[in-house]
C-alpha cells in the first residue's frame, strides 16, 4: 500500500498553510483572561500534527484519525484553535468514509457521547444555559457533523456501486440475449437451408444417379427422370431466391418477394417425390382454413423433410402423407415402406433434428421412428397458443 497520494500530500500542504494563516491572525482561544496563556509556537506542534495526518487520510485513515486526535486534544487544552479544529473534522471524515465499514457507526457513537458529555459538564461549571448550546452545536459540528456527512456520502457512493454493478449485469444479460438471439437465428438458417436444398438436391441426385445406372432405360423413362430434375431445380432455385430476399431484408425491393410455401403446395411436392418403384399418396382431412404463417410453413418442412427421406431411404411400394386440420392443431403423418438398404448423403440425421426443433419452437409434438415394416414421422402442431401453454404431447 502506498504512503500517501499526491492528492492527499497536496491537501496536507494547503492545510498547514491555511493553519499558519490563521494562527498568525490570532485565530485561536487563550484560557487566560489577560492574554498570557500559550503563544502562536506552542500550538504549531497540534497544527503540524492534525496536518500530518492529512498525508494518511486515503490510503490509512485509522491512523491518521489516531494521530491527530491527540494534537487536537493538545490545541484544545492550549486553547482551541479554528485552523487546527478545521482540519481535525477532515480527520474524522477521511475515517468515516476510507476506513472500515462499521468505523462510521462507531465514531459516530463515540463523538456523539463526548459532545453530550462535554456541553453537560461546561453546562455545569457556567451554569448558563447559552453556554450549553453554544458549547453543543460547536462540538456537534466539529466532531459529529464529519462523521454524519462520511456516513451520508459513502452510502450513496453505495448505492452508486450497485447501480453501476447492475448496469453491468443488464448489459452481460443483454449480451447473452443477443447471442442466444444470433444462435437461434443461426439454427432456423441452418433448418431453411437443410429443408430447401436437401429436398430438391436429393431428388435430383437419385434420378441423375437412376439414369447414370440403367444404360437401357427406355426415352420416356429418361423423359420423367429429366422432368423431375428440371421441377425440382428449379423449385430449389425459386425457395433459394426467398431465403436470400429474406435475408438481406430490403425494404425497397420493386417486386415482392416470392411467397413461402404453404400445405396448399403439398401436391406438387408430393408428385415430386415419386420413384419409379414408389408411389406417393396425399390425404388431407378436416377443415381446410388459413394457418399461422409460422405453423403452414413448419408443417410443410416436416413433410418435404419427410418425402426427402422417402426418397432417399424407403423401399419400394406406397407412401402416404395424411394431413389431418383439427380446430385447434394439424396433424402431419408420413408413413413409407423401409427399404432394405439405406442410401446414404451427406447430412444425414440433420433432418430429423429439423423437424423435431420445427415441432419443439411452436410447443408441437414430433415422433419418428420403425412401425412394424413401416417407417412413420409423426408431427402435431397447435394453431393457437392458451394462456397457460399447449401440450405438445402426441395423442
Amino acid at each position: 500500500m502506498r504512503f500517501t497520494t499526491r492528492q492527499d500530500a497536496l491537501f496536507a500542504v494547503a492545510a498547514l498553510a491555511g493553519g499558519l494563516l490563521f494562527l498568525s491572525a490570532h485565530g485561536y482561544t487563550d484560557w487566560e483572561s489577560d492574554g498570557t496563556g500559550p503563544g502562536v509556537g506552542w500550538r504549531v506542534p497540534s497544527l503540524l500534527g492534525v496536518s500530518g495526518a492529512m498525508l494518511f487520510r486515503r490510503t490509512r485513515p485509522l491512523v491518521g484519525l489516531a494521530v491527530a486526535t491527540p494534537a487536537s486534544l493538545l490545541d484544545i487544552a492550549l486553547g482551541p484553535s479554528l485552523g487546527t479544529m478545521l482540519i481535525y473534522t477532515d480527520s474524522l471524515y477521511a475515517a468515516g468514509l476510507y476506513g472500515p465499514r462499521r468505523t462510521a457507526e462507531r465514531l459516530l457513537g463515540v463523538t456523539a457521547t463526548v459532545t453530550v458529555l462535554l456541553a453537560g459538564g461546561v453546562g455545569l461549571w457556567f451554569a448558563q444555559w447559552s453556554v450549553i448550546v453554544v458549547t453543543g452545536g460547536v462540538a456537534g459540528m466539529t466532531w459529529v457533523g464529519p462523521v454524519l456527512t462520511a456516513m451520508v456520502v459513502r452510502a450513496h457512493r453505495d448505492k452508486a456501486e450497485l447501480e453501476r454493478q447492475r448496469a453491468e449485469q443488464l448489459a452481460r444479460l443483454g449480451e447473452l440475449d443477443r447471442r442466444n438471439a444470433v444462435v437461434a437465428e443461426r439454427a432456423r438458417m441452418a433448418r431453411e437451408l437443410h429443408d430447401v436444398i436437401a429436398n430438391h438436391l436429393s431428388a435430383v441426385a437419385l434420378h441423375s444417379s437412376a439414369v447414370l445406372r440403367l444404360p437401357d432405360l427406355d426415352r420416356e423413362g429418361i423423359r420423367q427422370a429429366m422432368q423431375v430434375i428440371r421441377d425440382n431445380s428449379v423449385q430449389g432455385l425459386a425457395e433459394m431466391r426467398r431465403m436470400i430476399g429474406l435475408l438481406r431484408e430490403e425494404p425497397d425491393r420493386a417486386a415482392d418477394p416470392p411467397a413461402a410455401p404453404r400445405l396448399t403446395d403439398l401436391k406438387g411436392l408430393v408428385e415430386r417425390a415419386a420413384r419409379p418403384d414408389l408411389t406417393v399418396g396425399l390425404e388431407v382431412s378436416g377443415t381446410v382454413r388459413e394457418l399461422p404463417a409460422a405453423v403452414e410453413l413448419a408443417a410443410y418442412r416436416i413433410v418435404q423433410e419427410s418425402l426427402t427421406n422417402v426418397l432417399k431411404h424407403a423401399g419400394p411400394g406406397r407412401a402416404e402423407v395424411v394431413v389431418e386440420h383439427r380446430p385447434d392443431r394439424v396433424r402431419v403423418r408420413v408413413d413409407s415402406p423401409l427399404g432394405a438398404e439405406r442410401t446414404e448423403l451427406p447430412g444425414a440425421g440433420s433432418g430429423l433434428v429439423g423437424m423435431r426443433e420445427r415441432a419443439s419452437i411452436l410447443r408441437g409434438g414430433f415422433t419418428a421412428g420403425r412401425d412394424g415394416d413401416r417407417w412413420v414421422v409423426r408431427a402435431e402442431l397447435p394453431t393457437s397458443v392458451s394462456e397457460d401453454g399447449v401440450d405438445g404431447g402426441l395423442a
